[in-house]
């Protein structure tokens, strides 16, 4: 693995903090803040998948230009 892809302290302690405040929010259930956490992807991923439609149709009308370098 290179190091480009290893996670730095800094980096470890944002996500230990963010861990911290998704169960926090939750009451410190576990089940609750995975069950949040799964909802929350879905709908990010519903997000991505309506941009990326929006992107494909304005790409065929030529509303983007492809790089040509």
């Amino acid at each position: 693995m290179s190091s480009g892809s290893q996670p730095n302290a800094h980096d470890a302690d944002g996500l230990e903090a963010a861990v911290d405040q998704a169960v926090a929010a939750c009451g410190g259930d576990m089940r609750s803040t995975i069950r949040a956490l799964i909802v929350a992807n879905d709908y990010l991923e519903s997000e991505v998948s309506e941009l990326m439609k929006a992107v494909s149709h304005a790409y065929v009308r030529g509303r983007f230009q492809t790089y040509s370098g």
